[in-house]
């Protein structure tokens, strides 16, 4: 199989970029008919598959963080047509790798190469969200209100790295938080009234620390989702604590369910993120659904 690999050089605060000579070394280890680019500016991870899979490769490996993984995940997905993508390789050299993680793709640079070498596929689901009409893929979370003001402040925060950066981004995101309004349908019932969060999960970790969704199964064609209304501020710390446990999920006023659509207006309009990229800074009208088996992936076989 001839294998493309897309590096993003500025994953990981530009660490990444480093690694290419112990990933070129992997791959001729392990007996891999690679070729490897280096994605040439943030985002153009689904121009790049695009490309590849026009060249006639027949596996695409984002090789960087959740973003990168994302980017790929889109340009695959939008050459897919109607059939499950093409086989998706990932060597994670992001900061969080939520996705790499709970797929259980192993972070050391050889291993992760012997598990593409290995040619092991699953179908995972993939999800589908349009904000005011743009549709657009994730493969792990996507969220509004609350979560994408961490990731905004995660992307303004220059002088922290590391798992402490998305900490502090939530401390400083919680300062400035304010509820919307949501007018929210799901498979199987309705709110209506001010909220802090909606998270919409295909995984069960976000932000390379917390277990928002932590029964959530990649593979089984629906997503799970967390709405945490108004609760007060002062509550806000508490709940905090128990998302860091995975604990959440069981507070009474938190609401934790299945699903494979859901449609919510908010008011004002509202930040949106996927897989920690913000796709929109002021959305209405947003829809969700899953795609279920969509993702070829490359994983360990057990």
């Amino acid at each position: 199989m001839k294998v493309k690999i897309l590096l993003n050089p500025y994953a990981n605060r530009w660490a990444a970029k480093s690694k290419v000579p112990a990933v070129e070394e992997a791959c001729q280890a392990a007996g891999l008919d690679y070729d490897l680019v280096i994605i040439p500016f943030p985002g153009g991870g689904k121009e790049a598959a695009i490309v590849a899979l026009q060249e006639g490769y027949d596996v695409v490996v984002a090789a960087g963080g959740d973003g990168t993984v994302s980017e790929v995940v889109n340009g695959l997905l939008a050459a897919s047509g109607d059939s499950p993508t093409a086989p998706l390789g990932v060597i994670p050299l992001g900061t969080g790798n939520d996705f790499s993680d709970m797929t259980a793709i192993p972070r050391d640079i050889s291993e992760s190469i012997k598990t593409i070498a290995a040619g092991h596929t699953v179908p995972i689901d993939a999800g589908r969200v349009s904000l005011d009409g743009e549709s657009h893929f994730f493969d792990n979370n996507c969220a509004i209100a609350m979560e994408p003001m961490v990731t905004l402040e995660h992307i303004r925060m220059t002088k922290t790295s590391g798992n402490i950066r998305y900490v502090l981004a939530l401390i400083k995101a919680v300062a400035k938080l304010q509820a919307w309004h949501l007018d929210l349908h799901w498979d199987q019932g309705d709110f209506l009234g001010p909220a802090y969060l909606l998270s919409v999960c295909n995984g069960p970790r976000t932000g390379g620390l917390f277990p928002m969704a932590p029964d959530a199964l990649m593979d089984d064609g629906l997503f799970d989702f967390v709405l945490a209304p108004d609760i007060g501020k002062a509550k806000i710390p508490y709940l905090l604590a128990r998302l860091f446990r995975g604990t959440h999920i069981h507070d009474p006023q938190v609401t934790y369910a299945r699903t494979s659509h859901i449609e919510v207006i908010s008011d004002p309009p509202t930040p949106v993120h996927a897989d920690g990229e913000i796709l929109g800074e002021s959305a209405r009208h947003i829809e969700y659904a899953i795609v279920p088996g969509k993702i070829t992936l490359l994983t360990p076989s057990h």
